[in-house]
């Protein structure tokens, strides 16, 4: 990797940028404000396998997989000759196509609380479809949330950027803990008859505990609600049919996203029948919901997912690649300051505070380094098939050498002077 990365095209093309987009970029995770200003890249020319490349010609192995949507690794051969021969019959036409339906049996195939099948393009139309659907299933309209959901009023309204969202709508949404009952009994005692729908990620960074998602499942039945799994990243990279295949807890509905089809834009929610047949009642309904391109992407990953193909990869390149992380973390004696959690497939990076720096600054310095020695991540690992021995061999290599360097600004207490930049905030906390 080059010793002296160059960032001048990225600045010259953001202040072009950001006079006509926001923040110089459609998604908040992917924008200038998530990464050390001056010292990162900030827009993509291109990317291949495991790899990506920035507008100043650096190369990186990647580590955020456009936010874990990429599984199968970027420009692969199968999933895009698909998406050619689809190309020549049509993108979209003006009746539903053959490949929906086949998508959706597949889906169902795979997904064990899939009987009926809906598609979207973002997780944030399949969450918001699921609690449209779930209030007009249980005429309530109060919902319990746990983790992340996406941008629509009735989740971010509970979050610190909700600026624009009504307190009458945020008022109907109730957060509640991972691995914490209590939490959500308390919901379902202050709001009696009234909660519509429980809507958590499986699974982030930690494992459940005590039988934790049995027990939400075991409360949200005795209530009546509709009980939802959003699995926009779990689905298709921890299991092939999810977080609920491992942990064997079938919820009411299921929202899916990200690698269903290896980065082309699709989403979905599947459930019951009962549930699911109140679509033909309630309104959702858009005009690239069945969109060709994406469902002939989705089509073959399926059946790499029916063959196996895909999530047990995920696993051996995760565990292989977070085995030699943490014992560089051990080898540095920074497990005060950073540990790794979560599943093989999607390893969140945690950071602690020290009496003299705040885990932004760590993590700051963190990120700095690594992109300096060619490695692009922003706080997880999302692995994909297509990282081989080698690339993950330079990310041990950014890690040996990035964790040398903070452990050594802690020690000397010099951290802030190896910071090039100001500390990057997070856009808020949710996991």
């Amino acid at each position: 990797m080059p010793k002296n990365m160059s960032f001048e095209e990225s600045s010259r093309f953001l202040l072009r940028a950001e006079k006509i987009i926001p923040l110089g970029s459609q998604t908040f995770s992917k924008s200038y404000v998530q990464y050390p200003q001056g010292a990162s890249p900030l827009f993509a020319r291109g990317a291949k396998g495991a790899k990506v490349w920035d507008i100043d010609g650096n190369a990186y192995v990647d580590l955020v997989n456009s936010l874990a949507a990429i599984t199968a690794g970027y420009k692969n051969r199968t999933v895009d000759r698909a998406v050619r021969k689809q190309l020549r019959k049509g993108v979209i036409y003006s009746l539903p196509g053959s490949l929906e339906f086949e998508v959706a049996e597949k889906i169902c195939a795979l997904v064990p609380s899939a009987e009926m099948v809906r598609f979207a393009k973002n997780g944030t139309d399949a969450t918001s479809a699921a609690i449209r659907l779930a209030r007009a299933f249980t005429g309530r309209k109060h919902i319990a949330i746990c983790g992340y959901h996406g941008w629509q009023d009735w989740f971010i309204g509970t979050t610190s950027r909700n600026k624009g969202v009504p307190k009458e709508v945020s008022d109907l949404s109730h957060i509640f803990q991972y691995n914490n009952i209590n939490s959500l009994e308390e919901i379902f005692s202050k709001f009696p008859g009234q909660i519509a729908a429980v809507i958590l990620e499986p699974m982030t960074k930690d494992f459940p505990k005590n039988d934790f998602l049995k027990k939400v499942q075991d409360l949200t039945k005795q209530n009546n609600s509709v009980l939802v799994f959003d699995e926009t990243i779990t689905g298709f990279r921890f299991a092939e049919g999810g977080a609920q295949e491992i942990f064997n807890v079938v919820p009411d509905l299921t929202t899916l996203g990200k690698g269903i089809a290896n980065g082309y834009p699709l989403s979905a929610i599947v459930g019951n029948r009962a549930i699911m047949s109140e679509m033909k009642e309630i309104f959702f309904s858009g005009t690239f919901g069945g969109e060709l391109l994406s469902l002939a992407a989705a089509n073959v990953m399926l059946d790499m997912h029916l063959n196996r193909k895909i999530v047990p990869k995920l696993i051996q390149i995760g565990d292989d690649l977070n085995n030699k992380v943490t014992e560089l973390i051990e080898q540095h004696n920074l497990s005060n300051v950073l540990k790794i959690q979560g599943h093989s497939s999607w390893k969140i990076l945690s950071w602690s505070s020290t009496d003299r720096y705040s885990s932004d600054q760590i993590r700051t310095l963190f990120l700095q380094e690594m992109l300096s020695k060619g490695v692009l991540i922003i706080g997880s690992h999302n692995v994909s098939t297509a990282m081989t021995s080698r690339n993950i061999a330079i990310v041990v290599d950014a890690y040996d050498k990035s964790l040398k360097v903070i452990a050594k600004g802690l020690r000397e207490e010099t951290l802030e002077k190896l910071l090039r930049t100001p500390p990057v905030i997070p856009v808020f906390q949710v996991r």
